[in-house]
């Protein structure tokens, strides 16, 4: 399985959208400092994320969630969960 995943930061509130093979890996590596695209916006929490059957459907999907109409899609889809 590949992962779509959304990280949100609590320091500035900004979005993070990425894919990997290994999710628990990766979210380490975030939490590590270890991704330099997130390195200075930790602490981040893992809100979002979608499983796909190939690499090729993840970094499609990934590509889409970094859209206007992803960006949308993300925040419909968590309004209810973020707001409360």
């Amino acid at each position: 399985m590949h992962y779509v995943y959304l990280l949100r930061s609590e320091k500035d509130f900004m979005n993070y959208v990425g894919y990997t093979k290994n999710l628990k890996l990766r979210l380490e590596q975030h939490q590590k400092s270890l991704v330099k695209s997130t390195k200075n916006r930790r602490p981040l929490i893992l809100v979002y994320y979608e499983a796909c059957l190939s690499q090729k459907d993840a970094t499609h999907r990934e590509k889409y969630l970094k859209t206007h109409y992803g960006k949308m899609f993300i925040k419909n889809r968590l309004k209810s969960y973020l707001t409360g």
